[in-house]
């Protein structure tokens, strides 16, 4: 199949079942956002730990689905925070594990069981404190976050591809050699513009000027949280995280910047009082 049908058809599909999940109810939102979760945190660890420590592994992702999981119940049905202290159990037994290792001359290899349950767990737990209020569930802000992120990502795109690759500075040349300057103005154009027709329509229910703000931070962070994966991927050698969603490699090729990008929209609208 030609790569641009493929591209096409996989995204538009991806793109279905987010909307889908996010207005229809809370528990397609669960079921996919914890898919996601585990999908990511398995797709960094095999990029950075390869086959080793494959049950360190397992219990970390665990750990991780186990802290969104509670979160969720917590918003959703409103039981007491206090449940959450059970999510440290994962993460002790992973200290306990450690201790018992007969190879330890991959040793630093461990640490990356803890980057993904705060690089990947924590930012998509925290989604839930985004679509629960008072036990009520609406995604529509969450949606909002994304629409914003993913025009950023294809006016990115659209601009790089046409005026970047043959016109002013690259970005981050020894992380990504085709990002360029002019993609990123031209991602933060589109998510301005994407965030003021979100403002005008009542879907945001704040000023423009708040509109705008929230898009730059947005985008801004979302291209730190792309170049932050491409990190990863560039020191370990590899393209793509997995290939999950075909044509568009990995979950965690999606939503890299969406693990930035969506706290420091919270915490912006959190600060000014608006969410």
């Amino acid at each position: 199949m030609n790569t641009t049908v493929k591209r096409t058809l996989s995204g538009t599909v991806f793109l279905a079942v987010m909307i889908a999940s996010l207005l229809l109810n809370r528990y397609l939102f669960g079921a996919l956002m914890l898919f996601i979760l585990v999908c990511m945190m398995y797709e960094f660890y095999t990029i950075t730990m390869g086959d080793k420590y494959l049950w360190p592994k397992v219990i970390a992702i665990t750990g991780g689905a186990v802290f969104f999981i509670l979160m969720f119940l917590i918003g959703s049905f409103g039981i007491s925070i206090r449940f959450l202290s059970i999510g440290i159990i994962p993460i002790a037994l992973l200290m306990v594990y450690a201790l018992f290792l007969k190879d330890k001359s991959d040793f630093g290899l461990y640490s990356h069981l803890y980057t993904a349950m705060v690089y990947i767990a924590a930012p998509l737990t925290l989604s839930n404190l985004v679509v629960f209020r008072q036990g009520e569930f609406s995604g529509l802000l969450l949606l909002c976050f994304f629409i914003i992120i993913w025009c950023s990502d294809v006016g990115a795109y659209v601009f790089g591809i046409t005026l970047g690759q043959r016109y002013g500075k690259k970005l981050c040349p020894s992380i990504s050699p085709k990002k360029s300057w002019i993609g990123f103005w031209g991602g933060m154009l589109t998510a301005v513009l994407a965030s003021v027709v979100l403002c005008l329509t009542g879907l945001f229910t704040f000023s423009i000027l708040h509109g705008i703000a929230l898009a730059v931070i947005m985008h801004t962070a979302g291209v730190i949280g792309d170049l932050f994966e491409s990190q990863w991927k560039r020191f370990y050698e590899v393209k793509d995280s997995g290939n999950i969603i075909p044509g568009h490699g990995g979950m965690l090729d999606r939503f890299d910047s969406s693990l930035l990008a969506m706290p420091l929209g919270v915490l912006y609208l959190v600060l000014f009082n608006l969410f």
